[in-house]
């Protein structure tokens, strides 16, 4: 079940994309402005909209702590805003100085990516500001564009219909023709999956496109090796192009909007339609999850965003792992342990999960005592009561490296709580399954 809970009307001209990190949601249109809303009430921030390019934006994204906003335009800007007081960071200048379709931040928002409408593609260096590496595809608008959850490689779509795969290095790995009349958008699945016939491990990517169509790839890459992209199946339900397509937080569904004002949800795994929208009354041009509620944001050239909220029965979120059998996980390596721990908000463990070479059987033994313990996560972590006690004993050095505290304020390790939630609600979901 999915119901229409808000609709935001603030926006004077066509709606052209929306995001939503764990707090906001952020949209942006014609009309040349970026608004930002709360996720609690919906309610526009204080300091919105955010103003500043001097043409239409087309494109917006959040960093991956969402305290930055990327958003770009037809005045060739990548402009970066602060979520936290609106104040503008940067305006990243497209060298070529041609319109901005699309932007996107990597998984750990090292870098942004920009591409134009002249197919070229720019990898900027999020910290320094700086311009790390840029390249063009042959032909046609850059339009989409999809980092893979390992962060190593990403996916542009053009005007022309070609799906192409770049490394970090913007070197041009795969070149696919996908879309005969052109690409429109393009997502990754933040899970890993196996493909049946042959025990493979992939991600899954979604490309949709001025044909009609929604094609669902399998997305594989290995260092010595590169990246291919694999054609796994078309959905079908829409008569009319399909302008945004992304996956939900877990994989499981894909939503989908088109030139016939319906929005679709999908059944990932058998590509069944779970749910068919209809309340926008013209094209509808971006649709978005959010990443840890049961929220769906679609906009529309009816000027209008739309807010729906999922059944809480509606299988959907959780640790992302309840529907895959105890042996694919077994067999998960350390690469695809580090991208489902990006896929539950979780990245900060990745370097230190890496370093004990957690790969999927590591993962499946780690215990309560292992993960507070043995990985010495995050620094040093302490129950709370231990730590008050000695606090009030007025002892005030560590108790792990007797070094005078600097400060005497308990802070709560948010981190380590989501491990171990996450960790029990999959040991948990194994437990009744086997």
């Amino acid at each position: 079940m999915v119901k229409l809970i808000y609709t935001l009307a603030d926006h004077s001209d066509d709606v052209n994309y929306c995001a939503l990190s764990s707090s906001y949601l952020a949209t942006c249109s014609m009309d040349k402005t970026i608004r930002l809303y709360s996720l609690n009430n919906f309610s526009e921030l204080s300091y919105s909209p955010l103003r500043g390019h001097t043409y239409a934006v087309h494109c917006c994204c959040f960093s991956s702590s969402g305290k930055i906003l990327a958003s770009c335009s037809t005045d060739g800007t990548t402009v970066l805003w602060d979520t936290q007081n609106g104040q503008r960071l940067a305006v990243l200048e497209q060298p070529s100085d041609s319109p901005v379709r699309v932007c996107q931040f990597s998984p750990d928002s090292t870098y942004l990516v920009s591409g134009a409408a002249d197919g070229t593609v720019v990898l900027w260096n999020v910290e320094s500001l700086r311009l790390y590496r840029s390249g063009s595809v042959k032909d046609g608008s850059l339009v989409a564009c999809a980092f893979a959850p390992n962060g190593n490689f990403f996916v542009t779509g053009s005007s022309c219909g070609d799906l192409t795969i770049w490394d970090d290095k913007m070197r041009c790995l795969y070149n696919e023709k996908a879309h005969d009349l052109g690409v429109t958008c393009c997502d990754f699945s933040s899970l890993p999956v196996s493909d049946g016939e042959q025990g493979s491990r992939y991600f899954r990517m979604a490309s949709c496109g001025q044909d009609n169509q929604i094609k669902l790839w399998l997305f594989s890459f290995a260092d010595y090796l590169g990246a291919e992209l694999k054609y796994k199946c078309t959905l079908s339900g829409h008569s009319a192009p399909v302008l945004a397509c992304a996956f939900s937080y877990d994989g499981q569904m894909l939503v989908s909007g088109s030139v016939d004002k319906s929005v679709i949800i999908h059944e990932t795994k058998t590509g069944n339609i779970l749910h068919t929208l209809t309340r926008h009354t013209r094209y509808v041009t971006t649709c978005a999850f959010a990443p840890d509620a049961l929220l769906l944001a679609t906009g529309s050239m009816d000027k209008t965003v739309n807010i729906w909220q999922f059944d809480p029965g509606q299988h959907f979120a959780g640790s992302g792992l309840e529907d895959k059998p105890k042996m694919s996980v077994e067999n998960w390596s350390e690469e695809e342990v580090s991208a489902w721990l990006c896929a539950q908000g979780l990245k900060d463990l990745v370097k230190c999960f890496k370093m004990n070479n957690i790969d999927g059987k590591e993962l499946l033994s780690l215990t309560k005592e292992s993960l507070t313990s043995d990985l010495k996560i995050d620094g040093y972590s302490y129950e709370k009561e231990a730590m008050e006690n000695w606090i009030s004993n007025k002892r005030r050095s560590s108790p792990m490296t007797n070094l005078p505290l600097q400060s005497l304020v308990l802070t709560p390790n948010r981190t380590l709580k989501m491990a171990i939630s996450r960790w029990l609600e999959t040991q948990q979901k194994y437990n009744e399954t086997t």
